[in-house]
């Protein structure tokens, strides 16, 4: 295990290093829409200068795609099966009472810990224990979503009979104003500042930063807009749902079409002009948000932390961009669970590649080892510690995800359970009440990245469908507890 040996050996004169700080950095609704990652329409250069200082986790994969069940699962290093987290409403600690979370254990560690911006789902969710200053004592961002003032302004209900109905505002904006007018622009300020705090403090930190960009509405200020061509960014590789496989194992883009001003009739497609520059300001605003990360970064610098200080980066979970026809996430599809991991340590060896499966669960434990903690007994994760030693090593488990579907869309309740190996991508519909297996898609990632076409039903994959389903018994105790109830 990599504990503090990858810190300079300099730091250690003297009576030992000192203890590394930690700059968590959570990105919402952020896919591998990164140069890094390969996507030559991306504009990110922050983001690319620091997979280039550190390690890029090619592989990376969220246990739920879904905002609240995903960071749940990776503060809490336990899996979705495990914290009974499934939804956007329901505190793990209702569940799970006594668990230590990621930032609590390096709290308990004698870290100053803060939290600022979007950590946990929302400040109805977040964890007192968590934090020594937590998301609510940050800078409010109140009013920062909209920056024109027609968006901004109370449109017209639009329920039917005069009732009152949720307000659906434009799920997009381009405006001439600056990084400021828009909420993560105050948060990289903030960051900022608390960094030049943190220093003066000269105690150990963990110091989490949770940017709202690219979640929808996608808002940024024009510049970013500016440095796309929204047609070379359209049509995305696929367009349509895999081939063999039922519509509810998609989904119609429920969080688009239910709180934006766009059609919410599934029936109705959206107009092609509209998802261009959909697309367009997802781009747009994942490189605004780049833009603000860069400030954070370069803050870290001109304070004299970088060179003692663990940052690590993640989003939240993947993202449907008009592929497979539709937006959001809330799928077992490759695009929904795959997301940027980036992390970087102090005297590791720049510019690493990691080709491994790893899931996000990960984090937890890889944090704790390289800032010499234990690792608690509850986490079900792994240290990836070992790849900064060997980043050519192969994985040593493959990476899990699910999503459950209810009866109104299925038929019968049911949980998907996926499974991404180096080469396929297994998911198993599991129905809730029976825990018989009512579904299954198999995609081949090498002969079909875009995942085209399940091949689940070819005979010639039956082995492989076989053995792939052998491995969902380790993505949680779910699964295992469904296929018993046989």
């Amino acid at each position: 295990m990599l504990g503090r040996a990858c810190l300079p050996a300099g730091a250690a004169e003297g009576g030992g290093a000192p203890p590394p700080n930690i700059l968590f950095l959570a990105v919402d609704d952020l896919r591998p829409s990164i140069g890094a990652y390969g996507d030559r329409l991306a504009v990110t250069p922050h983001l690319d200068r620091l997979a280039a200082s550190g390690t890029l986790f090619e592989r990376a994969y969220c246990q739920q795609a879904v905002c609240s069940p995903s960071r749940t699962s990776l503060l809490t290093g336990v899996r979705p099966d495990t914290t009974g987290i499934y939804d956007l409403a329901t505190h793990f600690r209702s569940r799970l009472p006594e668990l230590v979370t990621l930032p609590e254990h390096f709290r308990k560690h004698g870290y100053r810990v803060i939290g600022r911006g979007k950590i946990y789902h929302s400040l109805a969710l977040d964890d007192p224990a968590s934090w020594d200053s937590p998301p609510a004592e940050g800078r409010s961002l109140a009013g920062t979503v909209y920056a024109l003032p027609e968006n901004r302004a109370e449109p017209p209900a639009d329920g039917a009979g005069g009732e009152k109905a949720r307000v659906r505002r434009p799920a997009f904006e381009r405006a001439e104003v600056p990084d400021t007018a828009y909420g993560d622009g105050i948060l990289a300020e903030e960051a900022a500042g608390l960094l030049g705090e943190l220093k003066r403090e000269g105690k150990p930190f963990f110091l989490a930063i949770g940017f709202l960009k690219p979640h929808l509405p996608f808002n940024a200020p024009s510049s970013y807009w500016e440095l796309h061509d929204r047609e070379k960014l359209w049509p995305p590789p696929n367009l349509r749902i895999p081939e063999g496989v039922p519509a509810w194992v998609s989904q119609p883009g429920w969080e688009l079409r239910n709180a934006y001003a766009v059609p919410s009739d599934y029936a109705v497609p959206l107009d092609l002009e509209l998802q261009k520059t959909l697309r367009h300001g997802y781009y747009a605003a994942t490189s605004y948000v780049d833009a603000q990360i860069g400030k954070v970064l370069a803050a870290l610098d001109r304070e004299g932390l970088a060179q003692n200080t663990i940052v690590v980066l993640w989003g939240d979970h993947g993202y449907l961009a008009g592929d497979h026809g539709t937006w959001c996430k809330h799928t077992n599809f490759e695009l929904a669970v795959h997301a940027p991991l980036l992390l970087r340590v102090p005297g590791q060896r720049p510019g690493l590649r990691v080709g491994a499966t790893v899931e996000f669960l990960d984090i937890y434990p890889t944090l704790a080892a390289l800032a010499g903690l234990p690792i608690p007994a509850h986490v079900e994760g792994r240290s990836l510690a070992p790849y900064l030693a060997d980043p050519s090593r192969p994985a040593d488990k493959p990476a899990f995800s699910q999503y459950p579907r209810g009866a109104v869309k299925t038929g019968n309740p049911m949980m998907g359970y996926s499974v991404r190996t180096a080469r396929w991508r297994y998911t198993e519909w599991i129905r809730t009440d029976t825990g018989a297996a009512a579904f299954r898609e198999l995609y081949d990632l090498d002969a079909d990245p875009h995942c085209t076409r399940s091949v689940a039903e070819d005979p010639a994959h039956g082995e492989t469908v076989a053995e792939l389903s052998r491995l969902l018994e380790g993505a949680g105790k779910g699964v295992a507890e469904a296929r018993r109830q046989r």
